[in-house]
């Protein structure tokens, strides 16, 4: 005959729910070692301090979800703060301007830079449409999500301010359809080595992308 093992044990209480019902006594005797020292505690005590622990567990869930749902918020209303300016700003020449200031106050960006290119002659000697290298619009077009991570020498660093403070970046593409090539390149760039890493998503990047080439389209040709 085959001894019975702890899984019998547990087997045969999980399929007897009515067992301890009829040996009530036995939960007044079984005594549990305590997760927060060596002292022994009733079954009863035992399955209260697990409870207390789950029920811990979920209030940080809990405040966890209502932090990120309170982030979430202040992102969407400077998100809206930004898009109303950019409906309601009345001069084409400027508005790359007005879309990377806006960009560093809304959303305390350290530093923003832009170029753009295939633009309306009338806007070809702006500075935002100069000294754009080939290699830099075939990179901006290859971009299919913006890039985020260390700033590995990137051309577009050297648009910033200061460039030496540019540790980590974010190179935005800006196209007026997916399946088209870019038309311009937003740089958005911290001394932070963490503000822009590669284990961030890229979502709400791309929703600024598609605003800003909206936006933008006013001083294409």
């Amino acid at each position: 005959m085959n001894p019975i093992t702890e899984d019998d044990i547990a087997n045969y209480l999980a399929n007897t729910p009515d067992f301890f019902e009829r040996h009530a006594q036995l939960l007044a005797h079984v005594q549990l070692t305590s997760p927060h020292g060596n002292r022994a505690v009733s079954l009863q005590e035992r399955q209260a301090e697990m409870l207390r622990e789950k029920i811990k567990a979920l209030e940080h869930r809990v405040m966890d979800m209502v932090r990120a749902g309170t982030e979430n918020v202040v992102t969407a209303d400077r998100l809206q703060r930004w898009t109303q300016s950019l409906l309601t700003w009345r001069d084409p020449r400027g508005l790359p301007w007005e879309i990377i200031n806006g960009l560093h106050h809304q959303f305390m960006v350290p530093q923003t830079g832009i170029k753009l290119w295939d633009l309306d002659p009338a806007y070809a000697q702006e500075s935002y449409a100069q000294q754009v290298s080939e290699d830099l619009k075939a990179l901006a077009t290859s971009l299919t999500t913006p890039y985020v991570g260390l700033n590995a020498g990137f051309e577009a660093a050297s648009w910033l301010n200061d460039p030496q403070q540019a540790v980590s970046l974010a190179l935005i593409p800006l196209r007026a359809e997916p399946e088209l090539p870019a038309f311009g390149l937003l740089v958005l760039a911290s001394p932070d080595a963490q503000r822009y890493s590669a284990e961030m998503g890229t979502d709400f990047l791309e929703r600024i992308a598609q605003l800003a080439s909206a936006a933008l389209s006013r001083l294409r040709a």
